[in-house]
């Protein structure tokens, strides 16, 4: 299973403006320059963010984006059907009648629990619980370089 660069890139966005929540809209510019994100493709990311409501875009001088949400009711799992949409690992898990094995096949059942396994864990997991980390993640290496 791959996390799509979309989706990688959406979160590194999100968690910058999280950690800013309290400051002026930040310019596509400068999230892209301090996550090494290509500007053109982020802008593209955050165009979608925008139609789904996780942000609010504002143009001009003293634009920029801010969350259009709390940082805690954005899971990961919302962030991934906005840029990906719901994908499943198998398409039996979704049409079980397409595959004569799908009524007993343990296969099958594997991808299922690993996939509700991996639904919960995004479900779980808010934009918060990930600006939080990476603010701990930051001053621990902060520490140790010192």
């Amino acid at each position: 299973m791959r996390i799509p660069m979309k989706v990688d890139y959406g979160v590194r966005a999100l968690v910058e403006l999280a950690q800013s929540a309290k400051k002026s809209p930040l310019q596509t510019t400068d999230i892209a320059s301090r996550q090494g994100i290509p500007e053109a493709y982020l802008d593209q990311v955050l165009t979608v963010m925008h139609k789904a409501s996780l942000i609010k875009s504002r143009r001009g001088p003293h634009g920029g984006h801010v969350l259009a949400k709390d940082p805690s009711d954005i899971t990961l799992a919302l962030v991934m059907n906005v840029l990906e949409g719901k994908n499943h690992l198998l398409d039996c898990l979704v049409e079980p009648d397409g595959c004569m094995h799908s009524p007993a096949c343990a296969q099958r059942e594997t991808w299922r629990w690993f996939e509700e396994s991996v639904e919960k864990l995004l479900s779980s997991t808010t934009i918060a619980d990930m600006a939080r980390r990476q603010k701990e993640l930051t001053a621990n290496r902060m520490a140790v370089s010192l």
